[in-house]
């Protein structure tokens, strides 16, 4: 059988550091109102030149890097985000050309806080298809723009990011289970409803959430998620070595451990420093816990995230 397997990873992070208590100097909240309802201390902040294409080539050069490869032996980019540099072209098609390479398919993949799992498992697909041999599959989102920053109640949430793998065929295991879904009955939930019309914004170009429930959604379908693939799979919740999900909140994140009997010592943690990076959360949680050394070859790892839509879905791996 043939696996798309995780041959190196990567990410980047602004170099604005942005600490809760350097957002309470701006906007009426405080460290211990985020830390206690979030469990989020800071995030980083995209600079004013800074585009959502430039965090993610950041990213994938340290994935090639990683995975020992040029960037002229990829076949394929798939590029998960919400913010991207421009209506069109692709993000992805910059990214491409900015690595100073050409003719592989190149396109972006729109799942909001999912994305990255969807670019991820479309990346398996042409790999399992044998179109392409080797894939760059990219999260990378720049929240800090379509947010309203005198909207305590979204704006410290989020943060900007990029995380990338290169995925190569393989006859070794690697992506193992995958199960995605969407429900477009829940988008009144967390939204951005704005539009272009003819040259102007119409509707709100901010994110709008109701948390709570935001919150009971995804414990909800988290939850369900994890065990559909898991048990399509033919694993127990005892095989999983790393819990890697959406960083969104602490709260969401404890709840799904807790159901698929997980200490918190198995999970790959990083909302407290970077928030919530949409599409870039997961694979940024993934690098930094390969870059650690926490993740080991062979271990086996359960991605999974829910975003806008809703998306949501889970991918169960052995690194």
């Amino acid at each position: 059988m043939q696996y798309a397997k995780i041959l190196g990873s990567g990410s980047h992070l602004p170099s604005n550091r942005v600490s809760n208590d350097d957002l309470a100097q701006r906007i009426d909240t405080s460290d211990e109102w985020i830390t206690t309802r979030t469990g989020i201390k800071a995030r980083h902040i995209a600079a004013e030149h800074e585009k959502t294409s430039d965090l993610a080539v950041q990213a994938a050069l340290k994935a090639l890097h990683n995975a020992k490869m040029s960037a002229d032996e990829i076949d394929l980019i798939v590029l998960a985000t919400t913010t991207p540099d421009m209506q069109f072209p692709a993000t992805a098609t910059i990214v491409q050309h900015k690595l100073g390479i050409a003719g592989c398919p190149a396109f972006d993949v729109q799942a909001v806080c999912a994305g990255f799992m969807y670019a991820l498992t479309t990346a398996q697909a042409y790999i399992q298809s044998g179109m392409v041999s080797k894939a760059l599959v990219i999260g990378a989102d720049i929240f800090s723009r379509i947010v309203d920053w005198n909207d305590r109640a979204t704006c410290v949430l989020f943060g900007d990011g990029a995380g990338a793998v290169v995925l190569g065929a393989s006859d070794e295991a690697g992506i193992i289970h995958s199960r995605l879904h969407a429900d477009g009955a829940h988008l009144d939930l967390l939204q951005v409803p704005a539009q272009m019309c003819e040259g102007q914004i119409c509707g709100s170009p901010f994110v709008k959430m109701d948390g709570q429930g935001v919150f009971k959604f995804a414990v909800k379908q988290l939850s369900a998620v994890a065990d559909q693939v898991l048990r399509e799979s033919h694993h127990s919740k005892e095989q999983i070595d790393w819990l890697i999900p959406h960083q969104a909140n602490r709260r969401i994140i404890e709840a799904t451990a807790k159901h698929l009997n997980l200490s918190m010592d198995k999970v790959i943690l990083t909302v407290q420093e970077h928030a919530n990076t949409s599409a870039a959360s997961i694979p940024l949680a993934l690098d930094a816990g390969i870059q650690d050394g926490r993740i080991q070859r062979g271990q086996k790892l359960l991605l999974e995230g829910i975003g806008g839509g809703f998306a949501w879905g889970a991918v169960l791996i052995q690194y």
